[in-house]
């Protein structure tokens, strides 16, 4: 039976009215929980629990919304109840407007306090001071690799990874006028001018690129001068009320940004295990013949997977070098446990720098 526009209305309204009641049902819960988290000490966030209760709502669906809708609709819900046991505050590398900020959002929802910093570094130390309960830093990005200060950072930091998050990252030129005539320079972080080299020789040949400690400074930057352009998100250009006159400049059309959420062990200890998780760690070993592929025996032998190897100079000046390393799993599993265990003793360096559930993949 079919039903005119005004009946359909009618019925949507009824349900909002229904859903409205039952999230402050979930709400009313939800400070309930945080009473009970108050008397025991226990963590207000844990994102083991927010893993878990998104594939398990995301397994339950029966009808039309998909699975990354579901994911984006109960991580605001979350957020939302949470902010109402106790606000977090997060890090990430500003001003407003950045993939950082974004990918913090991702994780956490909307209901944060947001600090923005003016550099990767100072994530690093106003969460480790106490001026954020958490910190997200950019560590890889598909085109152009590692971000090698955020691998530097972590290997002398008190700091933990108890999660990750990943962006489909698209970069747009952006600038007062709406065309790509008469620009002098282009203000954007490094690793933006990098992933949009390409486009940026064949379109804007001789024009000089100057790095900023952002791409939403850069956009910032670019507001103020009619000849100067930057490469940040539409997010960055409806900020500064900037133009757009190309988009999706960046050389790989499938660019993403994976980033690390940090901690220290206080604010939150290793999340346990969610049933789809990773493992990092930084080793080192004596530069000997056949040191690197020893590191490989215990994994192969426990039947642990790798996901990531990456290797970075240890500056000692005797051409020796830290590895990093991803593994599927989660140290509470037998396998991974006796895997690390052996691992650390043929090791001159293991440090475990985190144990998190794997990213949930998102778009900006």
């Amino acid at each position: 039976m079919s039903s005119n526009l005004s009946d359909l209305r009618i019925q949507i309204d009824d349900i909002d009215q229904q859903l409205l009641a039952l999230m402050n049902q979930r709400a009313r819960v939800a400070q309930e929980v945080g009473e009970v988290k108050k008397l025991e000490g226990s963590p207000f966030f844990r994102p083991d629990r927010v893993a878990k209760v998104i594939e398990k709502i995301q397994s339950a669906s029966l009808g039309p919304l998909r699975g990354e809708h579901l994911a984006s609709i109960w991580l605001e819900i979350m957020s939302a109840c949470l902010a109402l046991e106790s606000r977090i505050r997060v890090a990430f590398l500003g001003p407003s407007g950045t993939f950082s900020e974004q990918a913090a959002e991702a994780f956490f929802g909307q209901s944060i306090e947001h600090v923005p910093c003016v550099s990767i570094d100072e994530v690093f130390r106003v969460t480790a001071a106490g001026g954020a309960n958490y910190g997200v830093v950019p560590v890889e990005n598909s085109t152009e690799g590692v971000v090698s200060r955020s691998l530097d950072l972590l290997l002398n930091t008190q700091l933990h990874i108890v999660g990750e998050t990943s962006l489909m990252v698209q970069h747009n030129l952006i600038r007062l006028t709406d065309n790509l005539h008469g620009i002098e320079a282009v203000y954007a972080h490094p690793q933006a001018l990098a992933q949009c080299q390409d486009w940026l020789t064949a379109n804007l040949p001789g024009v000089e690129r100057h790095a900023a400690s952002s791409n939403a400074e850069g956009a910032r930057l670019a507001s103020t001068n009619p000849a100067w352009a930057g490469i940040a998100s539409t997010r960055a250009a409806a900020q500064f009320g900037m133009n757009m006159p190309a988009q999706g400049i960046q050389d790989n059309a499938l660019n993403r940004t994976r980033f690390a959420v940090i901690c220290l062990p206080d604010t939150l200890p290793m999340p346990m295990a969610s049933g789809k998780d990773c493992v990092s760690l930084v080793v080192s070993v004596a530069n000997r013949p056949g040191a690197v592929h020893d590191l490989l025996v215990p994994l192969k032998n426990h039947g642990v997977s790798m996901t990531r190897f990456e290797s970075r100079p240890a500056r000692s000046g005797q051409w020796e070098y830290y590895f990093y390393i991803d593994l599927q799993g989660h140290p509470s599993q037998a396998n991974v446990k006796a895997a690390l265990s052996e691992l650390k003793q043929i090791c001159a360096y293991f440090k475990v720098l985190g144990a998190y559930p794997s990213a949930i993949e998102n778009h900006n």
